[in-house]
């Protein structure tokens, strides 16, 4: 049997499962770290006459408790959003490990953003473990950065007031009216730099190439959320501690991690991965800012994508095709 998981399904099996959600991504990081999982590099599909499109191929095997293969299949076109369009859609393909034939396609555009946010909230979690009540910056405000403002709240991260920056105006003050459900009236739209000056910073924009100046240095404590990768100068990451999800994939096609590698000669600026943080074999320096940049590991898509099949059995509204392949 072959199933066909829609949007709705997977957006209900998840929103009222953060703390399984949270859960499933750590248990992952931990597998990757363990040797249990594989996962190769991410494909990009280009296109020369548009440079700003792009189709990821991202194929992963989370072995251990789940041992499930797949493979998520995520777009991004930015210039969707004139067409009253989302910028991504994705679909991820289970298959059973003992046969290797697909046994479910998911709609994976909300799985694909969950994943992201729960990464993120994690590793905020794990990189201030003094707590405190923090200033929450946000650079970009689609649904990433909505997605994550819902993770951070779900983690209770203390947040005395939530600020965002956007390119478009008319977005931010729609994100602001959002969040503030999450941290009543603490709200604002903000110049970038007001932005960069909270206490956590959340990168998610769509951003090719860094744009923030290279002398900018983030500040003694301050925890940085390097969502989209590509935002800040190499020289303001070599100022930093440096926490990715994993060296390899993090330090290629251009990220503002791998032009460190570049620009330093080598891996050294790394101070460890967010499993190493997890598992207390990396000790952060407290009064040195903390930049996380997770570059998006196919097995968390595998993992919340478990959690959606298994709801979507029991849920109507998912297709069952029973003669999709032949005997």
């Amino acid at each position: 049997m072959f199933q066909i998981v829609p949007h709705a399904v997977a957006v209900d099996a998840l929103d009222g499962a953060r703390d399984a959600v949270m859960t499933a991504v750590e248990k992952a990081y931990l597998a990757h770290d363990r040797g249990e999982t594989v996962n190769p590099s991410s494909h990009f599909l280009r296109f020369p006459d548009q440079p700003a499109n792009r189709i990821i191929a991202l194929p992963a095997y989370l072995g251990g408790e789940v041992g499930i293969p797949g493979l998520k299949w995520i777009s991004s076109f930015p210039g969707n959003h004139d067409l009253g369009m989302p910028r991504a859609s994705a679909v991820l393909l289970l298959n059973d490990d003992r046969t290797g034939r697909p046994v479910a396609c998911l709609e994976a555009a909300h799985i694909s953003a969950v994943r992201t946010a729960a990464s993120a909230a994690l590793a905020a979690r794990a990189l201030r473990p003094q707590g405190g009540p923090v200033s929450l910056g946000f650079v970009g405000t689609g649904v990433i950065a909505r997605t994550i403002a819902e993770f951070l709240r779900h983690t209770e991260l203390p947040v005395t007031r939530f600020v965002c920056h956007d390119l478009v105006p008319e977005r931010a003050q729609r994100f602001v009216g959002d969040v503030e459900r999450h941290w009543p009236g603490s709200g604002d739209v903000v110049d970038l730099d007001a932005a960069l000056a909270c206490d956590v910073v959340v990168f998610a924009t769509t951003a090719g190439t860094p744009y923030l100046p290279e002398a900018l240095r983030f500040a003694p404590g301050q925890t940085v959320l390097n969502v989209s990768l590509r935002d800040i100068h190499p020289q303001t990451l070599l100022a930093a501690q440096n926490i990715v999800d994993d060296v390899d994939h993090c330090l290629r096609a251009q990220t503002s991690p791998h032009l460190a590698e570049q620009l330093s000669g080598g891996r050294g600026f790394v101070t460890g991965t967010l499993a190493d943080v997890l598992v207390g074999r990396c000790e952060l320096k407290p009064h040195e800012p903390v930049v996380f940049s997770p570059f998006g590991l196919g097995v968390l898509d595998i993992a919340i994508g478990a959690i959606v099949l298994d709801s979507a059995k029991n849920d109507a509204r998912a297709v069952s095709v029973t003669d999709f392949f032949e005997n």
